[in-house]
């Protein structure tokens, strides 16, 4: 039986009697039906998950105690950073919510000169407060513990210079010769995976991603969408060297 997961952004420890947020509170009281004595899980992000039971239940709140703590064992072996340009609505909650599910263990949104979407002040807060709220949601579904952080969007170059220094670097490029079954990844090396804008990325981008150490890596001879082509690279390095072996 499946045993429904919140997050708690506070800490937490075995024993606590814990009143769960507003959202996650109304969720249980009114989509699942919860009932006292029902179970839960609860995490916040520290890599573990506290068994928890329904205490009490209002119309808006519900309070749970936590009657045990454990690692669940979800973060992939093979960490995955994803450079996403910036997409248009849906297309970038997509990206989030689906690279998530599959491991990845970090978003770093970033302003290429093809980019769609420009944010700045309020509007940029809040779609980056959104943008959490997915990822949030999506550890909830697939049993995360770990909450992916997601950075505040910044120019490419802004970006690239942010980057950890010892990291795989790769570039999705349909007539490159390196395919994702061809690479060599230490088993301590950190993958960061670049995803181009609708229109693709530019010659100047492009330039300056090679010379940040970024290769080349294909996945078939087809173009894929920007929303498509991170699911899909991630999917294959997980299946290749990652945790889906």
């Amino acid at each position: 039986m499946r045993v429904n997961r919140f997050f708690v952004d506070q800490p937490l420890r075995t024993g606590a009697d814990v009143r769960l947020p507003e959202a996650a509170a109304t969720h249980l009281v009114r989509v699942l039906r919860g009932a006292v004595g029902d179970q839960c899980v609860l995490f916040n992000g520290d890599g573990s998950d506290y068994a928890a039971r329904i205490l009490a239940i209002g119309k808006r709140d519900a309070r749970v105690e936590i009657t045990g703590v454990h690692d669940p064992a979800s973060e992939s072996s093979l960490p995955i950073t994803l450079l996403q340009s910036l997409a248009r609505g849906e297309k970038m909650d997509l990206v989030l919510q689906k690279a998530t599910e599959l491991g990845v263990a970090g978003f770093v949104p970033v302003a290429s000169e093809r980019s769609e979407v420009r944010l700045d002040g309020e509007r940029l807060d809040k779609r980056v407060a959104h943008w959490r709220n997915v990822v949030i949601a999506a550890c909830e579904q697939s049993g995360r513990a770990r909450v992916p952080p997601v950075a505040t969007p910044v120019a490419l170059p802004q970006a690239l210079e942010s980057l950890e220094p010892a990291s795989t670097r790769l570039l999705l490029d349909p007539v490159a010769t390196l395919a994702a079954g061809d690479l060599d990844i230490d088993a301590d090396r950190h993958v960061v995976l670049a995803i181009g804008p609708e229109g693709g990325w530019s010659p100047r981008d492009r330039a300056a991603l090679v010379g940040a150490g970024f290769q080349g890596m294909r996945l078939g001879p087809r173009i894929l969408r920007t929303e498509t082509a991170g699911i899909a690279a991630i999917a294959a390095l997980q299946a290749l060297h990652g945790d889906f072996r």
